[in-house]
């Protein structure tokens, strides 16, 4: 039996050093995950000349000292999750994240003869759980600056999250309010429509609105608006629910008193351009929040879907173009040509979000304009007014570089 050949075909990952740390045989699946030829490691040090760290000096380099522990103690090691980049040129390296186990094989004497050690690449999995980090933090703080009660419950209505100022108005305690006992704040008189209405909106997967009113700190219960929305995901399925509740207990009293005063309409009229003036200053904080998203944002009114607004992310595609007022298929025919006006066509006319993910585009190059095909995760979802579709707000970003990634993993000689 060819124990080298079956040895270079184990499907793991694995590189045999001497106690010199010079590579004596690494399988196949080693090879394709390092980016390197056989001929390009056998009998080389193998931090000093097939991965040198770009990070650290040799002596504080966090693989030898792993391999330290190893000769010294001549017990396997596990390094947890490391940021070892592999060299792919004089001054490139490609950024990956590995899990590492180092065995030692020891003589008839008890010496070290052989380091195994096996790499597991995490690249991928450490780098969506940054995205997600990041993601949730940026929700996070949005929710705690937001004026309003803001909460998230999970796909069957039971609480997830709800920002600071839920536990400055109402005096509960956040672990308190994260239990389904809506009845600490809800007053009873309302609570079964709510909870009706909430049973509603999670059989069928529908927006959830109600005025009902909410208890103080002080015992005070005060009328809110409360607007559940299902955040769904490429099936439609709900992933989550995304809540806000307005206190409206002014206005509410306000247009009970006008109803039977006519003496009054003068205050009303002050509450009602008050009551503009902070849904104004909500829109336009909303919208710099989208203006200054590191996504790309565009909203589209009317069937010739026209650019009402679009961030900086969108407008760096096409620096030298005025896009707004215009319809998207005048102002971008290299885009209509791609059969992207027909998916808004479809959006506007049946009201139906629709989500893509790893979608290629042909866009013009930055600095050159030359067309190079990029790749996208994108949503169109409709802007409703009146229970009619008036808009389309695009929300998408770029996956070029996790494309041509996972490729380059998948085909490594054409690198």
């Amino acid at each position: 039996m060819d124990f080298n050949k079956l040895f270079d075909k184990i499907p793991e990952p694995i590189v045999v050093l001497s106690p010199a740390y010079k590579v004596v045989a690494a399988t196949d699946s080693f090879l394709k995950t390092s980016l390197r030829t056989r001929e390009q490691v056998i009998g080389k040090h193998f931090l000093l000349e097939v991965f040198p760290d770009k990070e650290h000096a040799y002596e504080d380099n966090p693989v030898k000292k792993g391999l330290d522990r190893v000769m010294a103690t001549k017990q396997p090691v596990r390094l947890s999750v490391t940021r070892y980049d592999i060299k792919l040129s004089a001054e490139n390296y490609e950024m990956r994240y590995w899990e590492i186990n180092q065995t030692p094989v020891l003589d008839d004497a008890g010496n070290v003869e052989y380091i195994l050690q096996q790499p597991l690449d995490v690249t991928e999995r450490e780098i969506t759980q940054e995205a997600l980090s990041q993601s949730e933090e940026k929700f996070t703080f949005m929710a705690e600056v937001m004026p309003q009660l803001i909460y998230t419950l999970d796909p069957n209505g039971k609480p997830t999250y709800f920002n600071k100022r839920w536990e400055t108005y109402t005096g509960v305690p956040m672990e308190k309010l994260l239990q389904p006992s809506w009845e600490l704040v809800v007053h009873p008189e309302d609570l079964p429509t709510a909870l009706d209405k909430w049973k509603t909106a999670i059989e069928t997967g529908q927006e959830m609105q109600v005025e009902l009113r909410l208890r103080d700190k002080k015992g005070v219960y005060r009328w809110h608006l409360s607007r559940s929305i299902p955040m769904k995901d490429a099936e439609g399925k709900t992933t989550m629910w995304v809540g806000s509740s307005t206190d409206i207990h002014d206005t509410r009293q306000l247009v009970q008193e006008l109803l039977t005063s006519n003496e009054e309409m003068a205050l009303l009229a002050d509450q009602v351009q008050h009551a503009y003036d902070i849904a104004e200053s909500e829109r336009k904080t909303l919208q710099r929040l989208i203006m200054e998203a590191p996504a790309m944002f565009v909203i589209l009114k009317g069937p010739e879907h026209r650019f009402e607004l679009l961030n900086d992310q969108y407008q760096q595609i096409y620096p030298d173009r005025n896009l707004i007022g215009l319809p998207l298929g005048e102002a971008l025919p290299e885009i209509k040509a791609q059969g992207f006006v027909e998916l808004l066509d479809e959006v506007y006319r049946t009201g139906k979000t629709f989500v893509a993910q790893g979608v290629p585009i042909v866009l013009p190059k930055a600095g050159t304009g030359e067309p190079e095909e990029r790749f996208f995760n994108f949503s169109y979802q409709p802007i409703f007014e009146a229970e009619q579709v008036v808009g389309i707000l695009a929300f998408g970003y770029d996956i070029s570089n996790e494309i041509r990634y996972k490729r380059m993993l998948e085909n490594p000689d054409t690198v």
